[in-house]
């Protein structure tokens, strides 16, 4: 008897010390808006596709299979979105009476931008071979390098937040895959195959997981919208993870910027209040005060226990 009572004593005591609380929990689950901007190509590398196009839709699809992020269009096609919204508002578009929605872009949280400053690829031993639809098939193995700096950058200071250089390479022997199209049309899947879109690849999965662990120390937040009685509506929602029973801190935020060159020092938030999510939609989420007050649209709001 003695003995069970002490197993289930050491399983509890186990269970409690494992068990990750509701703030850590949140902390996990919680994703991040990103844009991936277009990289530069520096490496004086230039054939049938563009490089940087390659390398931004490798990117934005290996972001989007993590599940820790939203991933938001690259400048060209935000601009384009907008440059469209702009010309149905003119009254030239036949619009069958919608009404035009605007300023409901998601803003990103992080932007992701960089240089790629090495690339070769090299067919070894001679050519020949087949070619169909763009694909072309050697009887020779191939190698492929690429070499990147990947720069992480909140959008809110414009603060490099993290840097890294990271590399590629593959080498095949015997049959080699090569891909020649005319500019980069996000045909993913197949340059995938290609011993440059694996070199790419590779490279991509190394940049990925440096991001996904540095955002432990990137600061998770967002906004007061609204405060209307015992209730508060935050812009964070569902499709940001947020759920319910989450907790967050509220409060004004304050950022000390050197005023020589408006380089950000510190910031810091005047803690308010904490409040409690009851009702998660999936743009915003409402909450209700369970300490402190004062809480007034436009404050900051961040987890509780969450990296600051």
């Amino acid at each position: 008897m003695r003995r069970n009572l002490i197993i289930l004593m050491t399983m509890a005591i186990c269970a409690a010390f494992f068990m990750p609380t509701p703030a850590n929990a949140a902390k996990k689950r919680l994703r991040y808006s990103i844009t991936v901007s277009k990289f530069e190509n520096r490496s004086n590398w230039h054939g049938q596709w563009d490089l940087g196009d390659a390398w931004g839709a490798v990117l934005t699809d290996s972001l989007q299979q993590t599940g820790k992020f939203i991933v938001l269009g690259e400048s060209d096609m935000r601009n384009a979105a907008m440059k469209e919204q702009d010309f149905a508002m003119s009254g030239r578009a036949a619009g069958g009476g919608r009404k035009v929605a605007t300023g409901q872009m998601t803003p990103g949280q992080l932007l992701v931008k960089g240089e790629i400053v090495h690339f070769s690829q090299a067919t070894s031993g001679g050519g020949g071979g087949l070619s169909f639809k763009g694909f072309r098939l050697g009887a020779k193995g191939s190698t492929a390098e690429i070499d990147v700096v990947m720069y992480i950058i909140d959008s809110t200071t414009g603060q490099v937040v993290a840097s890294k250089r990271i590399s590629g390479k593959i080498k095949k022997r015997g049959l080699s895959l090569g891909y020649s199209h005319n500019g980069f049309g996000g045909d993913i899947g197949g340059f995938k195959k290609t011993s440059a879109g694996k070199a790419m690849e590779k490279a991509v999965d190394k940049g990925v997981k440096f991001l996904v662990a540095k955002l432990e120390e990137i600061p998770w937040t967002g906004s007061v919208i609204l405060s209307k009685g015992s209730k508060v509506y935050i812009n964070r929602g569902e499709r940001e993870g947020v759920s319910v029973g989450d907790k967050f801190e509220v409060g004004e935020s304050t950022v000390l910027r050197d005023p020589d060159t408006g380089e950000v020092l510190d910031e810091s938030i005047e803690k308010m209040g904490v409040v409690e999510v009851v009702k998660a939609k999936k743009k915003l989420s409402i909450c209700k005060v369970v300490s402190g007050g004062g809480i007034t649209k436009g404050m900051t709001v961040k987890p509780v226990g969450g990296n600051s």
